[in-house]
């Protein structure tokens, strides 16, 4: 389930670094989160749904590594994102 347009502008300006900040690891990551909140619903109602599935594996394999990499670089910012999207870890 992709997310909308105006849903996505409110994310990237949630989690932008700076003025013209469209594509940075933070902004990805909430995308990526929202975008696997939805699948997590739409499967809660579709339980086989397979290629579903499978496809909210690969976003949440995707977030992990982009979250390794935040962890790695800049580890303040990885707090703060853990912490605004309620995530384990």
């Amino acid at each position: 389930m992709s997310i909308s347009k105006d849903k996505k502008r409110e994310l990237i300006e949630k989690f932008r670094c700076h003025k013209n900040d469209t594509g940075s690891s933070e902004i990805q990551i909430g995308v990526l989160s929202e975008r696997i909140n939805n699948l997590t619903e739409h499967l809660k109602r579709f339980k086989k749904d397979m290629s579903c599935k499978r496809g909210l594996l690969q976003l949440v394999a995707r977030r992990r590594k982009l979250l390794d990499y935040l962890k790695r670089e800049k580890r303040e910012k990885y707090k703060e994102l853990i912490s605004t999207l309620e995530l384990r870890r």
